[in-house]
């Protein structure tokens, strides 16, 4: 615990591995297989137990819950499962991640992701880097988010599904189908187009942009069927964008992929 600095109402087991430059604020309770690298700072009442490797830099506000057991009747405790969180993370007020359910898994976080208040991520969820889950979205169990993904605040996301690179959420939405890299998506289970500003800041080129413009149109407003517009993509050339894009939908068998839904005025961005 060299050069931490440990508030003397917090409880934190000797068997914790507390990096240098870490801060731990009043009450907070740290377990014993917890290990927390260098320049991490928790504030008040934070409670971190179970397998948990956190990473450098990360800030985790007041009330927040880590590594606790899963929210899944089937669990047992005799199973060995963790949380695995990597730096520069932010994870505000009272949030709760969840650790793994089946014996020997993880629940995962990377780099750089802004977590809202009260924000929950259930059990085996994985989270890549540089995404933003705003106030009181829940994640349910094994729910996966890619990179640069944005999901507004108080929408719900059902188990399994799976959240593609740069998604952009609206508030107060629930989805229970696959949602493809780039869409903008709302209200229940819809896409409305693609989410053009997001993809530009992110440095996709123009011609990036156009691909993944095109094969849009060729999954959702073609005509065709999923199959077939998938076997009309391989007779097409693509970058890695517009293919990263056609090979999540090609892939999306448990849930499917969320329909389009078109407004009054047709006015889809694409």
């Amino acid at each position: 615990m060299t050069n931490a600095k440990i508030h003397p109402t917090a409880i934190v087991d000797p068997s914790a591995k507390i990096g240098a430059d870490v801060q731990i604020g009043p009450f907070s309770i740290v377990g014993p297989d917890v290990a927390i690298a260098r320049q991490t700072i928790m504030q008040s009442h934070v409670v971190i137990e179970g397998e948990v490797a956190i990473g450098r830099g990360n800030f985790i506000g007041h009330g927040a819950i880590i590594g606790v057991k899963p929210q899944d009747v089937s669990f047992s405790l005799e199973r060995k499962t963790k949380v695995e969180i990597g730096d520069d993370n932010v994870i505000r007020e009272y949030c709760t991640i969840h650790r793994g359910s089946p014996d020997g898994s993880a629940t995962k976080m990377g780099d750089k992701n802004f977590l809202m208040s009260g924000a929950h991520i259930g059990h085996n969820c994985l989270i890549g880097n540089n995404v933003v889950i705003a106030n009181n979205c829940l994640l349910a169990g094994h729910v996966r988010v890619d990179d640069g993904a944005f999901l507004g605040g108080g929408s719900t996301f059902h188990q399994f599904m799976h959240i593609g690179r740069l998604v952009m959420v609206q508030g107060s939405s629930a989805f229970g189908k696959d949602l493809p890299p780039f869409v903008v998506a709302a209200e229940r289970n819809c896409v409305f187009g693609l989410n053009i500003v997001g993809m530009r800041r992110a440095g996709l080129s123009a011609n990036d942009r156009d691909e993944i413009k095109e094969a849009f149109k060729l999954i959702y407003l073609s005509g065709l069927n999923t199959s077939q517009a998938l076997e009309k993509a391989e007779t097409m050339s693509f970058g890695a964008p517009a293919r990263e894009f056609l090979d999540f939908v090609a892939t999306s068998k448990k849930r499917g992929i969320c329909p389009l839904k078109r407004g009054e005025a047709d006015d889809l961005s694409v």
